[in-house]
């Protein structure tokens, strides 16, 4: 049987990771200018961490999940976002208490969906949250960081929706007039919500049904309900983006998938690839720490779904710069290629970001050059018997027409600096 990936977990090929890792260079640079210090994650949680933060009813919980039981029969799962993981390494490792966070990570992660363009079952986010800040403030500086990037980049095919879930006391009594909406139109509610009308009817907002949609229209707003501290949270929020020149509008409906959000939830949508809109999603979550065993905190952060963003970059038609040598080394005989390995190391120890290959598997003179000229390189290093016997190198350039020199040995990389500086 020949040999495939599994469905839904794709390889990344070398003409595709030049994009991904100058948009990853571009996000480090970005939440590092913000003061954002990263943490690396495992992969593999116990099931309980994620039932307990996104929620029972979620289709994340309850259909989407790699979980099995390891030798012990313990429960664990493959995460399948990271924000939980970062609350719980803060709680762990003593991160939280009497003290704020700015921190960011990125990785795989995981969910049984069906696959389909911008949706895949493993997939990478990029992942940032501020964990101790309780003001709007923070909400607004996670919202225009992002929308720093999409100015960074040229990304123009983007816009920012922005909602408040209140607190849970106000979702109190906004569930009471859901619950009450939607038994009047129960005969009209599919499968899921009617499961969902019990449990969580909040849930239903976020249903994806097509025939849905105008039963979720006409549902009483969240913005109606909101507790005077939030409606204040949000209202501040909203001067201090319209302070800083952020565009947006406001969506009742953004609920977002997640059981641990309130207050400020935002969402980055496009036009530009197809039903897969969201890009780069957050919010608050100031009940999850306690929930999970911690010190109350408040937090706030953001995710983006690197597939869709290198999609969308692409789209926007971002390119990403071409990753080629700069000096290919051609060798001509054994005793030359012997000479060659040893100069690549010495090039390679003076001439810091210069990227130096080594022409492999020998090869008459002109076909070396042919993959010295194929490889995009801008000179040629070229060593044959003559240059040996001279302890001299032919410096060739290859993306221009000026003449070969030759270049005593001793003072080739001086002379590659002073031209690879222009």
């Amino acid at each position: 049987m020949k040999t495939k990936a599994i469905r839904g977990m794709n390889d990344i090929l070398p003409d595709e990771s030049g994009t991904w890792r100058y948009l990853e260079k571009t996000l480090r640079g970005l939440v590092h200018a913000y003061g954002y210090d990263e943490i690396r994650l495992p992969l593999l949680e116990y099931t309980e961490l994620f039932r307990r933060s996104i929620g029972e009813v979620t289709d994340i919980v309850e259909k989407e999940m790699y979980t099995f039981a390891d030798r012990n029969g313990e429960s664990l799962t493959l995460r399948p976002e990271a924000t939980a993981s970062v609350v719980r390494a803060g709680i762990t490792n003593g991160l939280l208490h009497n003290q704020r966070q700015k921190i960011w990570t990125s990785g795989p992660m995981f969910r049984y969906e069906k696959p389909q363009k911008g949706r895949y079952r493993q997939f990478h986010q990029f992942d940032v949250e501020a964990l101790g800040y309780a003001g709007p403030d923070v909400d607004a500086e996670l919202i225009i960081m992002t929308r720093r990037l999409w100015q960074t980049l040229g990304i123009d095919r983007i816009e920012l929706q922005i909602n408040s879930l209140g607190s849970a006391e106000s979702r109190v009594t906004y569930r009471q007039k859901l619950v009450d909406y939607f038994t009047g139109v129960k005969n009209q509610l599919d499968e899921d919500s009617i499961r969902r009308l019990e449990q969580n009817p909040l849930r239903i907002l976020d249903s994806k049904n097509p025939d849905m949609q105008g039963i979720v229209e006409a549902a009483p707003v969240m913005l109606d309900h909101l507790d005077a501290d939030s409606a204040a949270h949000f209202a501040e929020l909203r001067v201090t983006l319209d302070a800083a020149g952020v565009e947006y509008s406001i969506n009742p409906r953004l609920v977002r998938g997640l059981d641990y959000y309130n207050r400020t939830v935002f969402e980055w949508v496009t036009d530009a690839l197809g039903a897969q809109g969201a890009v780069c999603s957050g919010g608050r979550y100031d009940g999850l720490v306690e929930k999970l065993g911690g010190r109350a905190t408040p937090a706030v952060g953001w995710a983006m779904g690197m597939e869709r963003f290198v999609a969308l970059f692409e789209a926007c038609g971002g390119e990403a710069p071409v990753q080629t040598a700069d000096v290919y080394l051609v060798a001509v005989g054994e005793a030359a290629l012997q000479r060659a390995v040893v100069l690549a190391e010495e090039l390679r120890d003076q001439l810091d970001d210069v990227r130096i290959e080594l022409n492999l598997g020998g090869g008459s003179f002109k076909s070396q050059l042919k993959r010295a000229d194929k490889s995009n390189a801008v000179y040629a290093l070229i060593l044959g018997e003559q240059e040996l016997a001279d302890d001299s190198i032919g410096l060739k350039p290859l993306r221009s027409t000026e003449d070969q020199i030759s270049v005593a040995m001793a003072t080739v990389a001086a002379e590659l600096a002073a031209r690879l500086e222009h």
